[in-house]
């Protein structure tokens, strides 16, 4: 067999045991139309949470934005002691939706199923769905104040009723942000469809 045969077949090989998915974000993640044409899978998984969950596709795209630039496989930045010791991810969020091990948990026992993933856009819409039609609910925040539901979002559901952002300046800054872009999301996509 050729040395080029050999080192196709092994590229090959690799590749298919990458895990799959395509975790990468889309190339134009400020034109909701565009990560539409680009990623046919978004649309998909977010109009169905959308049907199942009431929560608008446009709120969805801005809270993704927000939390992994829709990376599929984002982390949260390592920890470090004196500067250069590693001591770990600041946190267990990951995926699309940044959801922590703990509420993904629930998430799954709830109504996910044991199978769901966080890096699966499907099952992180839904997640977000679920996360914040269950805001609207207890909290009656609208399922379309992009704004209100990411503080809920962020600090939980117990913080943002005690109203914990409220000492966080920088965070009711990128709350504001994520309204802004959900309404940017909102206006693109009226011509897209």
């Amino acid at each position: 067999m050729s040395r080029f045969l050999r080192a196709s077949l092994v590229v090959l090989c690799l590749a298919s045991c990458g895990g799959g998915g395509n975790y990468s974000a889309p190339r134009q993640i400020d034109d909701a139309c565009a990560i539409m044409r680009e990623r046919p899978q978004y649309r998909r998984a977010m109009e169905a949470t959308e049907r199942r969950w009431g929560i608008p596709v446009h709120v969805q795209m801005a809270t993704i934005y927000q939390e992994s630039k829709f990376i599929g496989n984002a982390r949260t930045p390592h920890t470090f002691a004196l500067g250069v010791i590693p001591m770990g991810r600041q946190s267990t969020a990951y995926g699309y939706s940044q959801a922590l091990n703990a509420t993904w948990e629930e998430y799954q026992d709830s109504a996910g199923g044991r199978r769901s993933k966080r890096d699966d856009i499907g099952d992180a819409t839904d997640f977000m769905g679920w996360y914040m039609d269950e805001s609207a609910r207890t909290l009656g925040i609208s399922k379309a104040d992009a704004e209100a539901q990411y503080l809920a979002y962020h600090e939980g559901r117990t913080g943002y009723a005690a109203q914990s952002y409220l000492g966080k300046p920088w965070l009711v800054e990128v709350a504001a942000a994520v309204g802004a872009r959900s309404e940017m999301y909102r206006d693109q996509l009226a011509f897209c469809r």
